[in-house]
């Protein structure tokens, strides 16, 4: 989580992690039942990188991949 949140700028990572996250928060809020914390934490880190996954491919469609590295220096 650390380099995840060192690695991408502020406004890529407001625009894309936050939802991503606050996304899958509800859907693990009201639909993981599993009974078992190391079950629903699995299912809950899943379902971010679904839905992040789902961005990414969105943001590169709707840019013709043109995207800024996440590693660029910052100006």
């Amino acid at each position: 989580m650390y380099t995840l949140v060192r690695s991408m700028p502020w406004g890529r990572l407001l625009l894309e992690q936050v939802p991503a996250l606050a996304l899958s928060f509800v859907i693990a809020e009201l639909f993981y039942k599993f009974h078992s914390f190391t079950l629903e934490t699995l299912a809950f880190l899943a379902t971010w990188g679904v839905i992040d996954a789902v961005i990414q491919v969105g943001r590169y469609l709707v840019t013709g991949g043109r995207t800024t590295p996440a590693n660029a220096p910052r100006r």
